[in-house]
């Protein structure tokens, strides 16, 4: 059997991993466009903040690749897929074929059309290893920094660059910070937080025109700069799966075996759609611990097994100088909330069931609230009224099985 991975982070780790548990000997050729061995990128901050570097920033240990028997095509890109004749082309000419293809192209920075834009000397986006270490070389210590957009990837900037930079303005047109994860409530907290530090937030208005340094806002402000980031968003990378003839809407359209609308090609990851089983719908869930679980569901399959995977959830885990968050699930529901200005936790349930959680500051036993959603757990089997209060495994009815599940996931 000759497996092709397209890819080299978390989806394309699980898929070597799933493959290797069924089919010790086939061949596996994976390609990507980073020259890098596989790295956790949400780690990219920590790295300019000095907190950690690029050897122990690695996904996986060095010998990865050789141990699982892995020709890594490191630094090259593929730029077609013919499903008919089963083959990839690379930018060096290279035509390589397969039995089984795994497309884990992820995302890419979605810049918005603005004007001035190609005014600015100094801009970045701030995704991989190469634009941070861009980034990190722009900086000095009297840098003024504007960051667009007040998201995950925006304030993990923020975070990697203080103390690299004299000022730091984050400016985004939602009214609140980390809108994608937070409620207002959380949203108010964590940027206090983040304000406690230094950092300057303009909300509820964007850009209407770059001039060089200068950012004119539409609402008439204007905030001088050296240095801009653009974390407005991401966007699937489709491209190759589209021009090959597969389905995709936002993202790649996929099934729960992690299959793609061709039999021999699978999926996963940010370039992905999958089922949100708190929903019901169908969306990407940009999320390393998701991308690793279909990519793993995605190589068993393609070595012959019979995985699936049905628990998908949107989940974050996360830290703001030293704040951490962690949510889960969807918040459509009754809610149960309990705040005292730093710690904060918000529970929603629906139809018997816990839809989703936003625990911050105090995180531990989220794994509890985790398990509760991916199990679907009826929350008449269970001491719920304590399970809100204070999540022990003692709350649960007898029952060990689930206690075992529970008691390994938290």
């Amino acid at each position: 059997m000759k497996y092709v991975i397209i890819g080299n982070s978390a989806g394309a780790v699980g898929c070597v991993e799933g493959i290797r548990q069924t089919d010790t000997d086939g061949g596996i050729t994976l390609i990507a466009s980073e020259p890098y061995h596989t790295y956790s990128r949400p780690l990219i901050s920590y790295l300019l903040c000095g907190q950690t570097d690029e050897e122990k920033m690695k996904y996986r240990k060095a010998s990865f690749y050789e141990d699982n028997k892995v020709d890594a095509r490191l630094g090259v890109s593929v730029t077609k897929i013919d499903p008919a004749a089963k083959t990839v082309a690379t930018d060096g000419g290279e035509t390589i074929d397969y039995d089984r293809l795994f497309i884990a192209t992820g995302s890419v920075p979605f810049i918005p059309p603005m004007s001035g834009l190609d005014t600015v000397e100094k801009k970045f986006t701030f995704m991989t290893l190469d634009s941070a270490k861009a980034l990190d070389a722009a900086l000095t210590p009297e840098s003024r920094v504007l960051i667009i957009g007040a998201g995950l990837i925006g304030l993990k900037c923020a975070e990697g660059i203080h103390g690299k930079a004299g000022k730091i303005t984050v400016v985004d047109l939602a009214d609140r910070i980390l809108p994608s994860i937070l409620d207002k409530a959380g949203s108010d907290i964590m940027q206090k937080h983040i304000e406690n530090h230094g950092i300057e937030f303009i909300l509820s208005d964007s850009v209407k025109e770059f001039d060089g340094t200068t950012a004119t806002l539409n609402s008439g402000a204007a905030v001088d700069f050296d240095v801009l980031v653009i974390a407005v968003g991401v966007r699937p990378a489709t491209d190759l799966a589209k021009d090959a003839g597969l389905n995709v809407n936002r993202g790649i359209v996929t099934d729960i075996k992690c299959r793609t609308s061709d039999p021999n090609i699978y999926a996963a990851g940010d370039c992905t759609e999958s089922l949100d089983i708190t929903t019901g719908q169908n969306k990407i869930m940009a999320l390393l611990p998701n991308a690793y679980m279909q990519g793993e569901c995605a190589g068993k399959n393609m070595a012959g097994g019979d995985a699936c995977y049905d628990k998908g959830i949107p989940m974050n885990a996360i830290g703001f100088f030293g704040l951490h968050i962690v949510s889960a699930g969807s918040y459509d529901g009754e809610e149960y909330i309990e705040s005292d200005g730093v710690n904060y936790k918000k529970l929603v349930t629906k139809d018997g069931l816990l839809k989703g959680f936003i625990l911050m500051g105090d995180v531990k036993r989220a794994g509890i609230y985790t398990s509760l959603i991916r199990e679907q757990t009826p929350l008449n089997t269970i001491d719920f009224e304590l399970v809100k209060r204070s999540p022990q495994l003692m709350a649960f009815a007898a029952d060990s099985e689930r206690r075992r599940k529970l008691s390994v996931k938290a």
